[in-house]
């Protein structure tokens, strides 16, 4: 058997009823969490591949939608 519960003000509360009578004994254990990572931008997750295409047209980031969609070019 298992139950989860939290400590508030020193004294451990379970998070679910129980039928447990008064005066069992129970071994409490924490629980470890794993750290919470910082969040890293785009330009570090793909920072590696930054400059990495070949054979694109020298104006492509300034008519991106006339490459991919056929729009006029600006």
């Amino acid at each position: 058997m298992s139950l989860t519960g939290h400590v508030e003000s020193g004294v451990v509360v379970f998070d679910a009823p129980n039928s447990l009578p008064d005066g069992t004994q129970v071994k409490v254990e924490p629980v470890v969490l794993p750290e919470k990572t910082k969040k890293r931008s785009l330009l570090e997750r793909l920072g590696d591949d930054v400059g990495m295409v070949d054979g694109l047209p020298s104006d492509a980031s300034q008519n991106v939608d006339h490459y991919l969609y056929g729009h006029p070019k600006k």
